[in-house]
């Protein structure tokens, strides 16, 4: 956290004044386990130019800002994995919510608004409603081909399966990387994979998991990666079947905070930077990570992390990757 906050104040300093998060205010869940949740949004840009970096084939595709309330229980958003082909995300928290929304485009395919945004509590494995931070750090999410959804916990570092993004119910653990990862930097980035889930560790490291265990496919290096190094936060399949895409985040102090998106090969090898977020362009804490297949091309989204905090950001940013 001490990293988080040197990045919060070197970045938006202009907004120290502020005060400090709120706790969330809840509201009373529908007969299906949901609360509506208000938030309104506006569109945003790369920023001033010299920042971000896209490269041939890539093309910026509308960003947003989701504008909420201190209060709001969708603040600190950790991963994003798409439900449908029409729009619908879903969401975690790493305050332990689970988050469903949709997204609205333009005739030109463009993101131009986020809405319906509801939520419901993470829930143990007996079932209760989790209610402490160190449970309910959700870094990680991926939704299986037979529906069920994959969340990656830090702090207290696992895996849980729950039965889909529509109808969570009770989870049941599943394998995770026999690996002692630091206190605050797990599993944030996990996707689905060719047998079972591909997990990799914000220090290092990847594995292929399925229900029998978990391979190393890039052993962890040694010393870990630090801040300054780009790190894993967000994973996802390509939709062509062909690897995945990795989000790697990295900040050096007072105020070089970058996010960078590359290919990782079946033997976790990455390839070229295909965008790179920087200053003095637009730049958040991006954590959040979604693919799909839109008009004959690849559509990535890309979600920051606020922390909760009201010097930060919430960000939805798309981008469209020629095949």
């Amino acid at each position: 956290m001490i990293r988080r906050t040197l990045l919060t104040l070197a970045l938006f300093a202009v907004a120290a004044c502020a005060g400090g998060p709120t706790a969330p205010v809840r509201g009373v869940a529908g007969p299906d386990g949901w609360t509506e949740a208000p938030a309104a949004s506006r569109s945003v840009n790369l920023g001033l130019p010299g920042g971000a970096v896209l490269a041939d084939g890539v093309r910026f595709a509308g960003g947003l800002r989701i504008e909420l309330d201190p209060a709001s229980p969708l603040h600190s958003l950790s991963d994003i994995k798409l439900t449908d082909g029409a729009g619908g995300f879903v969401a975690v928290t790493d305050a332990g919510d689970l988050v469903t929304g949709r997204m609205r485009l333009d005739a030109r395919g463009r993101l131009t608004g986020a809405h319906d945004w509801r939520y419901q509590r993470l829930t143990e494995l007996d079932g209760s409603p989790i209610a402490a931070k160190e449970r309910g750090d959700a870094e990680g999410l991926a939704l299986l081909p037979d529906s069920g959804l994959l969340i990656a916990f830090e702090r207290d570092h696992r895996i849980w399966r729950y039965g889909s993004a529509a109808t969570p119910g009770r989870p049941v653990a599943v394998p995770h990387p026999d690996f002692a990862f630091p206190l605050n930097d797990g599993m944030e980035a996990l996707s689905t994979g060719p047998t079972g889930w591909r997990v990799g560790g914000e220090d290092g490291g990847v594995w292929d998991c399925a229900p029998a265990g978990c391979r190393v496919v890039e052993a962890p290096p040694e010393p870990l990666l630090g801040d300054a190094d780009f790190r894993r936060t967000a994973l996802d399949r390509d939709p062509s079947g062909n690897g995945w895409f990795v989000l790697e985040r990295s900040f050096r102090p007072p105020l070089d905070a970058r996010a960078r998106v590359r290919r990782m090969a079946p033997d976790g090898t990455v390839g070229p930077v295909l965008i790179e977020l920087k200053l003095p362009g637009l730049t958040d804490n991006f954590e959040g990570l979604a693919a799909e297949t839109r008009g004959g091309r690849t559509r990535l989204y890309l979600l920051s992390d606020d922390n909760g905090n009201p010097a930060q950001r919430t960000l939805l940013l798309a981008f469209d990757v020629k095949s």
